[in-house]
């Protein structure tokens, strides 16, 4: 199984190191020694637990899929050479770019003039345009996805979930395809969607590069229920290239534009043009019917998203009180009231003492809260505020540099084989005591087993370990763990 840096596919593509990785897979840098070249080399993971059936039929689709991409001929799409089957999963062979994806533009540089937007939203409508000519949606444009070259080309990427046009957001599994806050509303409700799903998350894309932030922030669950039930803002951006972006991004797919009166208009604009862009009615509502039903029958991947009104506000930290100082050992057990246990287990069940913190669990599930420290400081309460700030920026800095591996047991929950786990990089969060992040903790197959969040108050540091083996989705194992953590940090604020 070609899984290692030196290793050959096909007995031609040597691998050289990995470009990066995600849910889907991994892209390697490689060389192509029969033609002496460098190229982009997909190896695409499937959810761990399939059959050999399953698994089969899944290689057969995708290696179909990957045929129809490699038909997509066009400047601004990347160019696909070869798919093969090596070690029971596919691989696709793509031309290696040089340059940077606009994600990593944007926050490098900040917000970009309008003029510049609109003309990587021409010749991302072009591509488009190219790919559902051969009846298939690529599922997932987003800012990471388009690619900007050093010679002035933009190219849209990663087609490894592209699929033809009668089918949904969700996997039979019930896995989420695409990235939340790019996937179109009809999607999340479990619509198949058309070519105007895919222009509305070309327009989230370009909202984030006029605006430098995405249309809607927040959580993961936060952003999926805000795409079904919420208008996008207004952009700020003067001139007529708001109001575009803003009608893409209409949650009625009949109220967005057509995509060649679409690409007009970004041209123009692009040459310095200023046309009228006016939203017709329809685009213009804020509640359609089809934004109802949407958001009542959300799919059961936003189950978590029912509650999250019900959470207590995270929006911002408490920063209006005084920063807490913790002179002695604190019972974490009672940190989480059972209410909280039940939400995040499924049932109440005592808190048992470990070491010098507490857990939860039930057959499948784990809930656990420990106070860290550091070689210097043994006792996790008698951290100083600097000390505690210290500790917390150095575990920030060992999440940033990149996707860590890592090993997986817990016997209570009944994960009691060790696994090899990828922790992911970390996300930012607010309204966890006063500054915190969380990472994701996932099976090599790309399966999210759980979520670990770490948070400072004052002068503790503290972590958060969720984890479900069962049927929750990635967003509500991050939901139960950002739940757990918030109850955590203000009861403690409000003990300290």
């Amino acid at each position: 199984m070609a899984e290692s840096i030196g290793e050959r596919l096909a007995s031609r593509y040597l691998l050289l190191r990995p470009l990066g990785s995600g849910g889907m897979g991994t892209v390697w840098l490689a060389r192509d020694e029969t033609l002496d070249r460098e190229v982009a080399v997909k190896e695409l993971r499937f959810p761990e637990g399939l059959d050999e059936r399953k698994r089969a039929e899944l290689v057969a689709r995708v290696m179909r899929e990957a045929e129809v991409t490699a038909r997509l001929r066009h400047p601004s799409i990347v160019g696909v050479h070869d798919v093969l089957v090596e070690g029971g999963k596919p691989w696709i062979v793509m031309e290696r770019l040089h340059g940077r994806n606009l994600a990593d533009e944007i926050r490098t540089h900040g917000p970009m003039p309008a003029a510049r937007v609109a003309e990587i939203g021409a010749r991302m409508l072009e591509a488009l345009a190219a790919a559902h000519a051969l009846g298939v949606q690529h599922r997932d444009v987003k800012p990471g996805n388009v690619f900007l070259t050093s010679d002035g080309r933009v190219v849209l990427t990663d087609f490894g979930i592209a699929r033809p046009a009668d089918t949904t957001a969700l996997t039979g599994d019930g896995l989420l395809i695409g990235s939340p806050g790019y996937i179109a509303p009809e999607r999340l409700s479990g619509e198949p969607g058309g070519p105007a799903s895919d222009l509305w998350s070309l327009g989230a894309t370009l909202y984030l590069a006029l605006e430098g932030a995405p249309p809607f922030r927040g959580s993961q669950v936060e952003v999926l229920y805000a795409t079904i039930s919420n208008d996008v803002p207004a952009p700020s951006a003067a001139g007529p290239i708001g109001p575009l972006v803003r009608w893409m991004l209409s949650r009625d797919p009949t109220g967005r534009p057509e995509p060649a009166a679409a690409l007009d208009l970004f041209r123009q604009i692009a040459r310095g043009g200023m046309p009228e862009v006016t939203m017709p009615m329809a685009a213009r509502r804020s509640r359609t019917r089809r934004g109802l039903v949407a958001a009542a029958v959300a799919v059961p991947l936003l189950a978590a998203a029912a509650v999250v009104a019900l959470w207590p506000d995270s929006s911002e930290p408490p920063a209006r009180r005084s920063s807490p100082s913790f002179a002695k050992p604190v019972d974490l057990c009672t940190a989480l009231p059972a209410a909280e246990v039940t939400a995040a287990l499924g049932k109440a069940v005592p808190g048992r003492k470990i070491e010098k913190g507490c857990q939860w669990t039930v057959e499948g599930t784990g809930l656990r809260i420990d106070p860290e420290t550091d070689s210097d400081t043994p006792d996790p309460w008698a951290l100083t505020a600097e000390s505690a700030r210290t500790l917390y920026t150095g575990l920030r800095r060992r999440s940033d540099n990149g996707l860590r591996e890592g090993e997986f047991i817990w016997y209570e929950i009944g994960a009691d084989r060790k696994q090899q786990v990828v922790i992911s990089r970390p996300r930012s969060l607010q309204g966890v005591g006063e500054e915190a992040f969380a990472t994701d903790v996932s099976s090599t197959g790309g399966r999210v087993l759980g979520n670990l969040i770490y948070f400072r108050l004052g002068d503790l540091v503290g972590k958060i370990e969720y984890a479900d083996l069962g049927d929750r989705t990635p967003e509500q194992i991050r939901a139960a763990a950002l739940r757990a953590a918030t109850v955590v940090a203000d009861t403690l604020w409000s003990r300290a």
